[in-house]
């Protein structure tokens, strides 16, 4: 199974529009399963039953990784299977992890052994899909509550994802990449405990744009005190009537810029940070207003 899935990852990896490529196999592996739906239980098709079986076996894998959402895909292999009556060799659906060989982790405590593992696989292509699947469920996940944080880490993804389907890089050198990524997705996870915030807090502690050089001057502790007040003021400003969300963001919005200027928030900066405490607010109040 592995081998399979380098054999048309590597492959899609060598041309211009690799996804293309990857649609191209899981295509003809579909047009090959109807066919022999339709000639079973002929004993010509009975006899290339375990070679149809990897190949619809090697597509679920690469249609997994993909992150494919295609119900009338699945509906139709499911169909073929009930025509087959298990005729053929690949019955289950495939899980990417168990194919590679690899115990399924958890991404939320992503273990340097777990990606020692991944960085030592033959199957180069085959490892980059992986990680770009379990990060791209990890951001995924993080997005719900952690707007900046969630960006950034997707944009570095794209970043590391593109050159490698330019071929600006090899595979090797993006699997390092990914693995540096998740180390830091993992630290990431971390912060609120070392600067002694709630989650929440490190929300917003975050959509102050800490990272820039004049807001850096105000100080962690200043920074930590504007993250803690926004969070205690903007959620005793939801209500549960989203009726009045209009009236509710506008109030938000004169709060937060009261709070901004009180602590000395440069002022050519307020209003950025004000829009995007507005957004992180966003995925929050839902929550809070329940």
């Amino acid at each position: 199974m592995p081998a399979g899935q380098e054999h048309i990852l590597a492959g899609a990896a060598k041309e211009p529009k690799p996804e293309e490529h990857k649609q191209k196999f899981l295509g003809a592996v579909s047009d090959l399963s109807k066919a022999f739906a339709l000639a079973v239980p002929h004993a010509k098709s009975i006899a290339i039953r375990d070679d149809v079986g990897f190949f619809q076996a090697v597509r679920a894998a690469i249609a997994k990784a993909g992150g494919e959402k295609r119900q009338s895909a699945d509906e139709l292999d499911h169909a073929i299977r009930q025509i087959i009556s298990r005729a053929v060799a690949s019955d289950e659906v495939v899980d990417i992890f168990a194919a590679a060989g690899l115990k399924k982790p958890d991404i939320s405590i992503l273990s340097d052994d777990f990606l020692a593992e991944v960085r030592g696989m033959p199957q180069k292509n085959l490892a980059v899909e992986l990680l770009r699947k379990l990060l791209c469920n990890e951001i995924r996940i993080r997005s719900k509550k952690f707007l900046v944080q969630s960006k950034s880490f997707a944009e570095m993804l794209e970043e590391s994802i593109r050159k490698y389907q330019n071929r600006a890089v090899e595979a090797a050198a993006v699997i390092e990449e990914l693995i540096a990524l998740a180390k830091e997705m993992r630290e990431a996870g971390k912060r609120s405990e070392k600067l002694k915030l709630t989650e929440d807090e490190l929300a917003f502690y975050d959509a102050l744009e800490t990272n820039d050089s004049s807001v850096k001057v105000l100080g962690e502790p200043a920074l930590r005190m504007i993250a803690q007040e926004l969070v205690e003021t903007i959620r005793n400003s939801v209500t549960i009537d989203w009726t009045e969300r209009e009236a509710v963001r506008a109030r938000i919005r004169v709060a937060v810029k009261r709070i901004l200027r009180k602590h000395g928030y440069p002022p050519d900066k307020q209003e950025r940070a004000t829009q995007t405490v507005l957004q992180q607010a966003e995925l929050l109040c839902a929550d809070w207003a329940g």
